[in-house]
């Protein structure tokens, strides 16, 4: 059998609202995707992606998935802060604005509360990574909790919490009612309540910023509501890394300090214990510098179980600064520790830390990643796990493992930890203080203290002797394994035996606490709790067609991490056609098997019988029935990391991309070669397209180039497909009022009837709460001379980032932003809301032939509505 050529598709960003303003974290030139595969599509944002000859990045060399992940949380954040940083509150005002409209009437129908099996054996052709052994998935999870009465708490990336009454599985969420679905850590304290912190502290790009700190008293039944917050709104706009328990004492490390609060009185306020740098806090002299997100990044707290008052905080910015270093407190003071034995105390050298300490005290734990390593593009940024061995947090501490030893311990990956700033736990066996669990991209066990690891949960099966494609032998002899990315672990018990969960971007696993192992260290027993109940699915977009069979619709849609999902009539899992990262989605309305679905800076690939293949290509290429066909622009890289892709509204042949240049194809769901795209203007040398728009003929081309904090420049193109016509509008630089605003040009919508009426979403907040030059008001923009004038429409419209637009048949216009859907009926002049979801970013809207709106969330899955007609 031929060796698969296997995707493995990055953007790990996902999101969800926050009542507090998002912050950007610029991205580090971080090393990357390790070689887990024979081929990959990743593409390198330091330099060019190498061209394969098909269509896509080269092979991997050990050095890309990082770069992406970095580029993409740079590039996502950057639509919705870019030119400036944004003030504390923006998300809770705008929040608060968005429930006080008036609704339109109906409910969302939830779509995809169904299993997602990312190996379905209906769907392992050439860009699928079905049969790589992840089984059923879900979003990415963020947090974890367990206790030993059988209850289980996932904190979602973007989802919000969920709860299992049954060790894993039959979930229900629990904080709905909390503006903030995004989480950052979960801790259940010694009286059994649940700690919640919001805000994703996993430094990637839609880590929304959180409300602060709740408590649940009654976690087996209750749920999260806004009295349940932890003091006032000292912790409003922070992401919360870890919560730590000592001495009647709650430690909550964060995104700008350590603080802590009593665990008895929860009315007071949060104490601020240490800021590495004051002045850039929320109220400081730099407060508003770019810079000032990342210069006050913690990472955890580590207690001393024999005295509580010896603290020791792990503090530093991934990609370092002189401030990063471990931290004590001497004479009144917190002050670097200069020496930890074995664990680095220079700033060069601590990097994002994870520490865990035995129940009995007899030991901590702790991992570290090289900020040297990571802006080096060393092969890893694993530093190294370390022990202390007599439980003292002060160590002396010992390394017990480094990238190499890890590698042979039967990784998937040479070298694994070539994305710790991103991925890390641990978890220590609450009877056995040498038994621990180690999360990096992959999950490591070691029974005997760090004398020998095992990669129980391996990145996946791909390149092992055991693995096969044939659909009858599953993943072939090889045991079922977590997903990638692993971001959270917790002990518990479900019928008195003990189980470890961990949380990755594909959801929640669970295997025995001391489960077993085959002859390569790899774990037999794992099992996924993701069973349909859980969706926290991440869409950035969804496509909707009739299906072939006649009875239905076909609904698909790209995810973070998880692929293109494809939903048929009558199924009762949903299948994962495309594999990695699935950004844009094109759909044939009349064949929902036409489907387009794009990767990272415009790897396009295309297929017309929904990728059903039973993986005989192995052996037979010709089998193979989807091609990549990427416009030049992904060779070069002259693209957004999720660039736009669209079609002609009336020829739905004709399809439009956006890199540096407009580029159009005119042969459908029928090309088969990035040959057959045609350059029809370039945006400029350093401009890359945001948003598209085509009818008729006719295109739109949104840009931004500069895009970042640092310097920013929009504008608007307007010409024909076939090349004619094209030129620059003229957008006050200004953003005066009533002029289009100096941010990020996120939709374009053109009315049905009239090519020349044209609408415009601005993402981003106004400069009510952003300091950025030219951030104007207003995030809905209309113009009805082809995009000559514009005027401002928003009206009523709260002040909250607006992701993408739909014109529909007869003047309604539908609005996608990060708090939900609005809508504004033909001829009114007022918005409402639409339905009532959680407070979580809907990305993308498309009209299905059935007449409902398709929405797709980045963290509940994807919904649909019928509109109001009038």
């Amino acid at each position: 059998m031929n060796v698969p050529n296997r995707r493995r598709r990055w953007l790990t960003i996902s999101a969800v609202t926050a009542v507090a303003a998002l912050f950007a974290l610029p991205a580090s030139a971080a090393p990357g995707h390790p070689t887990a595969h024979p081929r990959s599509f990743d593409a390198k944002v330091t330099a060019s992606p190498a061209d394969d000859g098909d269509g896509g990045g080269g092979d991997d060399d050990g050095g890309e998935e990082s770069d992406e992940i970095s580029e993409g949380a740079a590039q996502f954040a950057e639509a919705r802060t870019s030119p400036g940083t944004v003030a504390p509150g923006a998300f809770g005002s705008a929040w608060n604005d968005l429930t006080k409209l008036t609704g339109t009437g109906g409910s969302w129908k939830h779509l995809t509360g169904l299993p997602y099996d990312s190996d379905d054996p209906r769907y392992r052709d050439y860009d699928s990574n079905s049969s790589g052994g992840s089984g059923l998935v879900t979003g990415r999870t963020a947090a974890l909790a367990a206790d030993d009465d059988g209850y289980v708490y996932e904190g979602s990336a973007g989802g919000g919490v969920w709860r299992s009454a049954t060790g894993g599985g039959h979930w229900t969420p629990i904080s709905d009612q909390l503006p903030t679905q995004s989480t950052g850590a979960l801790a259940l304290d010694g009286t059994g309540r649940l700690w919640l912190g919001t805000g994703e502290a996993t430094t990637n790009a839609d880590a929304y910023l959180g409300s602060g700190v709740y408590v649940l008293t009654h976690p087996h039944s209750g749920t999260f509501s806004a009295y349940d917050r932890v003091g006032g709104s000292e912790l409003d706009s922070t992401t919360i890394h870890t919560l730590r328990f000592g001495g009647g004492t709650v430690w909550a490390a964060t995104s700008e300090g350590v603080w802590s609060h009593s665990t008895t009185d929860l009315r007071g306020p949060w104490k601020l214990q240490y800021a590495p740098n004051p002045a850039y806090l929320p109220g400081g002299p730099l407060a508003n510098d770019p810079a000032a997100p990342y210069k006050n990044i913690t990472n955890d707290v580590a207690i001393d179980p024999k005295n509580p008052s010896k603290v020791l905080l792990a503090v530093g910015w991934r990609s370092g600064d002189t401030y990063n270093g471990f931290y004590a407190k001497k004479n009144g003071a917190w002050t670097k520790v200069g020496s930890l034995g074995d664990l680095p105390t220079d700033p060069e050298d601590v990097g994002n830390v994870t520490f865990a300490r035995s129940a009995d005290g007899s030991r901590y734990y702790a991992i570290n990643q090289s900020p040297e390593a990571l802006s080096s593009g060393a092969e890893t940024n694993l530093d190294g796990i370390y022990v202390s061995r007599s439980g003292d947090p002060f160590g002396p501490w010992t390394r017990i493992a480094d990238a190499d030893q890890l590698a042979d311990s039967g990784s998937a990956l040479d070298p694994p930890g070539t994305q710790t700033w991103y991925n890390e736990f641990l978890q220590v066996d609450p009877t056995d203080p040498d038994h621990v669990y180690a999360g990096l991209e992959e999950v490591f066990e070691t029974k005997d203290g760090g004398a020998n690891w095992s990669a129980v949960g391996p990145y996946w099966n791909f390149g092992f002797p055991c693995w096969s494609i044939d659909p009858s032998r599953q993943t072939g002899d090889c045991n079922p394994t977590t997903h990638p990315d692993q971001h959270a672990v917790a002990v518990g018990s479900y019928h008195g035996a003990p189980f470890v969960y961990v949380g990755d971007d594909g959801g929640v696993y669970k295997r025995p606490l001391n489960g077993s192992q085959d002859a390569d260290g790899h774990a037999t027993d794992w099992v996924s709790t993701n069973d349909g109940t859980i969706d926290t699915l991440q869409y950035y977009s969804v496509g909707v067609g009739a299906d072939p069979s006649g009875h239905g619709l076909a609904i698909n849609g790209g995810l973070q991490d998880n692929g293109q999902s494809i939903l048929r009539p009558g199924d009762k899992v949903m299948g994962s056609n495309f594999g990695g990262d699935g950004g844009d989605t094109l759909t044939d309305p009349a064949d929902g098997c036409d489907i387009a679905q794009e990767y990272v800076y415009l790897a396009v690939n295309v297929t017309q019988n929904c990728a059903v293949n039973d993986g005989s290509w192995v052996d037979d290429p010709s089998r193979i029935t989807s091609y990549d066909v990427a416009p030049p622009d992904n060779a070069t890289g002259a693209a957004r990391f999720t660039a736009p892709l669209t079609t002609d509204t009336r020829d739905s042949d004709t399809w439009v991309a956006g890199g540096q240049h407009v580029w159009v194809q005119t042969h459908g769901y029928a090309i088969r070669s990035g040959d057959e795209w045609t350059d029809a203007f370039d945006l400029g040398t350093g401009h890359v397209a945001t948003a598209l728009a085509a009818q008729g003929g006719k295109v739109y081309a949104a840009w931004c180039g500069p895009c970042d904090s640092q310097g920013f420049t929009r504008g608007i193109a307007v010409g024909n497909a076939d090349g004619t016509g094209w030129h620059q509008v003229a957008l006050p630089a200004t953003g005066a009022d009533g002029s289009v605003p100096n941010r990020y040009l996120s939709g374009l919508a053109i009315d049905p009837a009239n090519a020349n009426h044209v609408y415009l979403a601005v993402n981003g907040f106004s400069r009510h709460w952003t300091d950025g030059p030219g951030a104007g008001t207003g995030h809905v923009f209309e113009s009805t001379d082809g995009g000559t004038t514009w005027k401002d429409i928003s009206a009523n419209l709260p002040d909250v980032p607006a992701d993408s637009l739909l014109a529909l048949p007869g003047g309604g216009l539908a609005l996608a932003t990060d708090l939900g859907v609005v809508y504004r009926a033909p001829h009114r002049t007022g918005w409402q809301r639409v339905g009532k979801l959680p407070a979580v970013a809907v990305l993308q809207l498309k009209s299905g032939p059935d007449g409902r709106i398709y929405a797709a969330t980045h963290g509940r899955g994807l919904y649909s509505i019928a509109l109001p007609r009038s």
